[in-house]
């Protein structure tokens, strides 16, 4: 059994080489750039293989002996189908680290194919959405007949250049939430208050993974997320039908992706270890009862590294369920928990 990283050149694909060498764990990196491979292979010392996405061919000749895929080489609008479509072809289980809601929805339609061949698809292993999905289920868990679903982010204030194209990507989108069941554009700006457990905090509402996972995990009907309120996510929250258009069309795209390729690669190895994440859950039913959770953990990009590896890990050691998966679906919403670094709090 064995574990291929695609994408293992990028930021948080080297993160997860370093985590597999200092789990010892039997893992193959691969990517497009032979250069890039062979230096990361070289660092690490584990086995690497160089192909491409565009070639159908190339990628199932390159999983043949693959067990498992941990897909990591985003923007996975662009990305992802090609690999989960080898991975069926190939009877390979899939995950990625993709936080994009298209693609959870997308792959959520691969059900049906995915028992067929009896492989599982479970995207989102990272920090998005493993710790959002386990708390939104642990908070369910308390108030089973809740309605309604609030998830609070609070700290992610560096992000990686992959983050940031898939976030230019979507704002076209605008504020996704989730209404009855159906995941629908916000029709005015999400802007409200929040408590992480450190006090009272302005949010914005954001088109998180959880708006189309926690749907499967909890099948609680309304669901919205919110980060803590920082200029850049207020200014992206509070833009009108025209402004995304214009910021969607083919030439802006491109103008502002080339502008992320000029950011810093992601946070600093001191960021990663001294920042924390904070998240709330907040559930209420339709009586208007309420149940309120918070977690801490650690750091976005470095915990992403740590969860992945783990998901990977268990799925290949015989703990995979098939068919369309999230985390918290198949390890239980107390996963995260076994974590150092990470704790969990009940707001009475």
């Amino acid at each position: 059994m064995t574990i291929l990283i695609y994408g293992a050149t990028g930021f948080t694909g080297r993160l997860c080489a370093h985590e597999a060498v200092r789990r010892n764990a039997k893992v193959v990196l691969a990517g497009r750039s032979a250069e890039k491979i062979a230096t990361i292979g070289q660092q690490t010392g584990l086995d690497t293989r160089v192909f491409d996405l565009s070639d159908p061919v190339a990628i199932d000749n390159a999983l043949d002996d693959i067990s498992t895929v941990l897909h990591i080489a985003g923007p996975f609008s662009a990305t992802a189908d090609p690999m989960v479509q080898s991975c069926l072809r190939t009877k390979t289980n899939y995950l990625d680290i993709t936080g994009e809601i298209g693609v959870f929805e997308a792959h959520a339609k691969l059900d049906a194919a995915a028992k067929q061949q009896e492989i599982m698809i479970m995207s989102g292993v990272g920090f998005d959405v493993v710790p959002t999905d386990c708390l939104a289920t642990y908070v369910k868990q308390q108030l089973p007949d809740a309605t309604d679903l609030v998830i609070g982010v609070s700290g992610m204030s560096t992000m990686t250049r992959g983050t940031t194209k898939s976030g230019i990507e979507g704002i076209r989108f605008g504020t996704r939430i989730r209404r009855n069941g159906e995941i629908i554009q916000s029709p005015k700006s999400q802007v409200k208050i929040l408590n992480f457990g450190q006090g009272v905090r302005p949010v914005v509402g954001m088109s998180w993974g959880d708006v189309s996972t926690a749907w499967y995990s909890t099948k609680i009907p309304n669901i919205s997320v919110y980060f803590e309120a920082s200029k850049q996510f207020e200014m992206i929250a509070k833009l009108g039908g025209f402004s995304r258009w214009i910021l969607g069309t083919t030439l802006v795209q491109k103008l502002l992706k080339n502008k992320a390729d000029k950011m810093p690669e992601g946070p600093t190895e001191k960021q990663m270890r001294e920042v924390s994440m904070h998240l709330v859950a907040i559930v209420t039913n339709a009586a208007g009862k309420s149940f309120t959770a918070t977690m801490k953990t650690p750091e976005a990009y470095s915990f992403t590294a740590k969860l992945a590896l783990e998901v990977a890990l268990r799925t290949d050691g015989g703990f995979a369920k098939q068919g369309f998966q999230t985390p918290a679906m198949v390890f239980g919403p107390d996963f995260v928990t076994e974590f150092a670094g990470v704790e969990r709090v009940d707001v009475i």
